[in-house]
């Protein structure tokens, strides 16, 4: 087995960065416990996924307990879509889609800090 080579980009979905508002309500509904439900739900989901660029590979990690790995070389990216909306480009969060050969994106990741950094990389 090849060991893993050093990652040149590797983050987990921002919470606050890819949907600020909800954050804000989440924060402010703590009192009634509502918000802290829903903060801490949200973040375990955020935790369970890593999304890795390294020398050789594009690797999309999902899961707490199981885990579901989405691996491409990166020879094989064709074509990589950067979606930021206004409130995306304020706090620095994008939606990645990542496409090979075919129609259908191979990996899709919402909420992903550094949106420049990681397009130069792919």
């Amino acid at each position: 087995m090849p060991t893993q080579a050093e990652p040149l980009y590797s983050a987990h979905p921002s919470m606050f960065k890819s949907s600020p508002l909800l954050f804000i309500i989440c924060v402010v509904t703590i009192p009634v416990l509502v918000g802290l439900i829903v903060i801490l739900g949200w973040y375990i989901k955020t935790r369970s996924e890593r999304f890795t660029i390294t020398a050789d590979e594009v690797q999309y990690e999902v899961g707490l307990f199981s885990k579901q790995i989405k691996e491409m070389k990166r020879s094989s990216v064709r074509s990589v879509n950067v979606d930021q909306s206004f409130v995306d480009r304020i706090v620095g969060a994008a939606k990645v889609t990542i496409y090979s050969a075919g129609d259908e994106p191979e990996i899709v990741v919402s909420g992903l800090p550094e949106p420049g950094r990681l397009r130069e990389l792919l």
